[in-house]
């Protein structure tokens, strides 16, 4: 039995250690399952939302930008009209004393 017991006591640490890093892995293992189950039925309940959150990213990325500069276009548009219309206001506002002093001076 002092025999067995020494060939014994060094296995039984051995045997515990090894079990205690078989229970360690065992709750990961049990823990990513059930993880994963439960992001199985989440994706059962809504696959509507992450399908609409896949489908998004690449018409939310690409419709900014042009949206963007679209905006940019339309102001810079904008600031040219609006000072062709003062050119324009301030051109007819000129245009009839300029005739007037050149049609004074040939009459």
């Amino acid at each position: 039995m002092g025999g067995h017991g020494v060939l014994g006591n060094e296995p039984e640490s051995i045997d515990y250690s090894v079990h205690e890093a078989w229970n360690e892995a065992t709750n990961v293992y049990l823990l990513v399952i059930l993880v994963s189950f439960g992001l199985l039925m989440y994706a059962r309940k809504n696959k509507r939302k992450i399908m609409r959150i896949f489908s998004l990213p690449p018409t939310a990325g690409s419709s900014p930008e042009p949206n963007f500069y679209d905006s940019l276009q339309k102001v810079r548009l904008r600031q040219q009209l609006e000072m062709y219309s003062l050119a324009r206001k301030f051109e007819q506002q000129q245009q009839p004393g300029q005739t007037e002093s050149v049609q004074l001076p040939m009459e």
